[in-house]
């Protein structure tokens, strides 16, 4: 008999057990959520931090014109945008007097 109760007693420890590793199961699984969205959380300054830090570096790294290039460059620029302006707006004259003589 006493074996027999050894058995019975060994099996109540393990469906305790199991029992218990069940309900820590469950208890981890809704952790788990509430944890995730904490994570999220305490993460998002470093994720929003991360690209900023990220432009900083890149920028450090660019090469820079010098001011006699960069005014070189815009007076460039400024002379393009005069021409092109002067060719739309010969070309819209044109179209203009195109359209008053057809009518």
């Amino acid at each position: 008999m006493s074996e027999v109760k050894k058995a019975a007693a060994q099996a109540e420890t393990t469906v305790k057990k199991a029992e218990a590793q069940a309900e820590k199961a469950v208890k981890k699984a809704g952790d788990g959520k509430l944890s995730k969205i904490l994570n999220w959380f305490k993460a998002l300054p470093q994720r929003i931090s991360k690209p900023f830090k990220n432009m900083f570096y890149e920028l450090k790294k660019v090469t820079w014109p010098s001011k006699k290039k960069l005014i070189n460059y815009s007076v460039i620029v400024l002379l393009f945008m005069l021409f092109m302006g002067i060719v739309i707006g010969l070309l819209d004259a044109g179209a203009s007097t195109i359209i008053n003589l057809l009518m």
